[in-house]
């Protein structure tokens, strides 16, 4: 009776909450607003310092998530040992519609306890003139300098809103990470730097990747290649398949070798994510092909913007297109396979093919196409090809942070094959995530009691069905969902054979079903 009871009470607070949702009207997502940015599901939310001596420490293989105000620079801190490569990346993200400038973006750098600078990295807006999400990178790499950020020890990643009047650049200092963001090749590139600067004054949500790379066994080249075959592939034949994109780093689509249309398309202001599993010695060739329309009139500058970022989050290359109205296709300039002697050159679209793993191309609609063409989604097609056989890694002395990070893995290829994780927010093996830690908020762990009581599970289900319904679109599935789970829950619950009364040890179910013991 008791267990009826329990079940009696939360199915009741689940109906109040389908009542609430039904009976008041609720925020929903318009149809013509852009898919907003999708962070990490296990990101942990942490406050940036103003000044280093109050810094939170970040942890590699992990992803943060926090936000930065105009003319804003935080502190965060890092502790390196004296032999791994660091890389952090930033990804800024302004509201939907935010008003910016060419030049307004982020810059993300490393600099040890006496501010010396290790690298710097700067993403804008760039010509689209458009708010979207843009990402720099930056990193402390072990023998790149004799003398300085070589040491064990603290050091500060540093974060800071850029516009029009700090376009100048940074100051004194290596840049081994990427330099700019989609389409942002400097900040002369048919952008405005006027009022509409910075985002109106607008605080922007922020995303932090942390990778470290292990050191390599002695005797390896130091010097990147010179050549490599740069002539076009042969082009792709057959139907397109249909994928759909994610909408952040955390969500993208895997994608194979082949010809992909994006189900839902790509609508103005928009930004859709995927990711392709690129090994040791490979060349990854890519092109995005924006779909004619109907029903508008015009020309726009710079509408698309197609940029591809390593495993660490680091802009390799971008490829912008004009629109009006009729098919156009943005194609990466050639690249070179994927080497560990990559990082010796010193232009950004080689360095930046330095390690094996998942390639994300973010693909971004200016907001101006929906003042020619309209706001309905526009097709999309990327061409993908990933030629050369894979070869064996450089030799790495341990393992990377997150596990798995730089290398690709038969569970990666098939992924990107069927498409498993497409939009699910976490993708499949390790990416820039990892496990909990101590304080991290979103553990769910705590809510119930040690023996997994049935009283707070359903609490919980009840809560996640109020919170449901303020999300609008879709909530009534939702809450559909959890009454045909509770019932499941309840049905298997009856069927369950009752625990021996010997001496056995007791075992509870854990948060997937899995038998655990205490």
């Amino acid at each position: 009776m008791g267990r009826r009871t329990v079940w009696g009470r939360t199915a009741a607070a689940v109906g109040a909450a389908l009542l609430m949702t039904t009976a008041q009207p609720v925020p929903a997502l318009a149809a013509d607003e852009p898919t907003p940015y999708s962070y990490a599901e296990d990101a942990r939310t942490v406050d940036g310092s103003t000044g280093t001596t109050q810094a939170v420490r970040l942890t590699p293989g992990r992803t943060y998530r926090s936000a930065i105000g105009p003319g804003e620079k935080l502190y965060f801190r890092l502790d390196l040992d004296a032999v791994a490569n660091a890389y952090v990346s930033g990804t800024a993200v302004p509201a939907a519609g935010a008003s910016v400038a060419s030049s307004d973006g982020l810059r993300v750098s490393i600099e040890d306890v006496d501010a010396h600078r290790c690298s710097y990295g700067n993403a804008r807006f760039g010509p689209t003139r458009s708010a979207h999400p843009v990402t720099a990178w930056a990193s402390r790499e072990i023998g790149t300098d004799e003398y300085m950020c070589q040491a064990a020890g603290a050091y500060y990643l540093v974060v800071e809103r850029v516009g029009p009047r700090t376009s100048s650049g940074a100051s004194s200092g290596p840049s081994s990470g990427g330099s700019s963001g989609p389409g942002a090749s400097g900040t002369s590139s048919g952008g405005s730097s006027g009022s509409g600067g910075q985002g109106a004054g607008q605080e922007w949500g922020l995303e932090l990747g942390y990778a470290w790379e292990p050191a390599v066994k002695k005797g390896g080249s130091t010097a990147a290649p010179e050549t490599w075959n740069s002539a076009p592939p042969e082009p792709l034949r057959g139907d397109p398949e249909r994928r759909r994109g994610g909408s952040g780093f955390a969500s993208a689509g895997p994608l194979a070798q082949g010809i992909w249309q994006d189900e839902a398309g790509i609508r103005a202001g928009e930004t859709r994510y995927y990711k392709v599993p690129v090994d040791w010695g490979q060349q990854l060739h890519a092109t995005a092909e924006l779909g004619s329309t109907t029903g508008g009139e015009g020309y726009v500058g710079n509408a698309l913007v197609m940029s591809l970022y390593n495993p660490a989050r680091g802009l390799v290359d971008d490829a912008l297109v004009n629109y009006g109205g009729e098919q156009r296709s943005a194609a990466l300039d050639p690249l070179p396979p994927v080497g560990y002697d990559n990082r010796y050159s010193l232009d950004d679209e080689v360095s930046g093919m330095r390690f094996a793993g998942w390639y994300y191309l973010a693909v971004h609609l200016g907001s101006a196409v929906a003042e020619r063409f309209g706001e309905k989604p526009i097709g999309l097609t990327l061409r993908i090809r990933v030629s050369g056989r894979a070869e064996s890694g450089p030799g790495y002395l341990g393992s990377a942070e997150p596990r798995g990070a730089f290398e690709v893995t038969d569970q990666d290829r098939e992924a990107a094959e069927t498409g498993a994780g497409t939009g699910t927010g976490t993708g499949t093996g390790d990416t820039l995530g990892g496990d909990g830690e101590a304080g991290s908020s979103g553990s769910e762990e705590s809510a119930g009691g040690s023996d997994g009581s049935t009283i707070s599970e359903g609490r919980r289900l009840a809560m996640t069905a109020v919170a449901a319904g303020g999300i609008g679109t879709g909530s009534l599935l939702v809450l559909t969902l959890v009454l045909w789970m509770l019932v499941a829950r309840r049905r298997a619950a009856a069927e369950r054979p009752a625990a021996p009364s010997g001496g056995g040890r007791a075992s509870r179910r854990g948060r997937h079903g899995s038998s655990r013991g205490r």
